[in-house]
């Protein structure tokens, strides 16, 4: 950079200043800017805010208890659709004395449960899975040791013999070649 030049890495808000100001003009500069503060919340609006809040807390802790009917109805419902369009919803809300919005949380709801659950299933099954597969692993990591370590102090011939005879194949190259073999 030269010496006259100067980088300017302030942000500054003002009515009609160019983004260059030489030194010689900072002073001006300063005095130009206007000061934009403002409260966010004046004082009288934030008692009024608090206010209202709390008037919400107080209705959403009164929850709604579904009958064993309305619950029954919903998940024979829920058996048959796991979904429902507006017009289903509505009817189901009027059979049910509900309103379609309760309806269509307690499907939300009851579909998240749903994904949660298979999650959990699929989770379990993969852990099984991956076990399976550590145990596979060691138990070939341990043939392969012993066959090495048969391969220092033995003849040619009887480590051919006897790889033939301890070699096993894991589970997914018996299918491999189970496939192989009938086609």
């Amino acid at each position: 950079m030269e010496g006259d030049e100067e980088c300017i890495t302030g942000l500054c808000l003002g009515l009609g200043i160019g983004g260059y100001v030489p030194k010689k003009d900072e002073k001006q500069r300063v005095k130009n800017s206007v000061e934009l503060a403002f409260e966010l919340c004046p004082k009288g609006e934030a008692n009024n805010v608090s206010h209202d809040n709390s008037k919400d807390r107080n209705r959403s802790t009164k929850k709604l208890r579904l009958t064993k009917e309305q619950s029954a109805m919903l998940e024979s419902t829920f058996k048959l659709h796991s979904t429902l369009n507006p017009a289903q919803k509505q009817a189901l809300a009027d059979q049910l004395k509900l309103k379609a919005r309760q309806i269509e949380v307690w499907f939300q709801n009851r579909r998240a449960r749903t994904k949660l659950k298979q999650t959990e299933v699929d989770c379990e099954l993969l852990k099984k899975k991956c076990q399976n597969l550590s145990d596979e692993n060691k138990r070939l990591k341990k043939e392969l040791h012993e066959l090495r370590a048969l391969e220092v102090g033995s003849s040619p011939l009887y480590i051919q013999l006897s790889k033939a005879a301890t070699l096993t194949m894991c589970s997914s190259c018996q299918e491999l070649f189970k496939h192989n073999e009938g086609t």
